[in-house]
């Protein structure tokens, strides 16, 4: 099921809305809720480490920490 909702880039005002899948738009929050997460972590969001295997492993970490503590 489509809805439908204002843009973001003209506030109220806009005239016409914009159709969205609400099932979809709710994914989409999490993923970037997770992602400002892991941006907390000061090694992760600095690029602290210079191997990308390296930086990757640092990311599953701070992702593995932050489900199950579900912060």
């Amino acid at each position: 099921m489509h809805y439908y909702m204002n843009g973001f880039s003209k506030g109220r005002n806009r005239k016409r809305l914009l159709r969205y899948d609400r099932k979809l738009y709710k994914k989409r929050h999490k993923v970037e809720n997770m992602f400002a997460k892991i941006k907390d972590w000061r090694g992760i969001a600095i690029r602290y480490d210079r191997c990308a295997h390296t930086f990757f492993s640092a990311i599953c970490i701070a992702a593995t920490f932050i489900f199950y503590l579900k912060e």
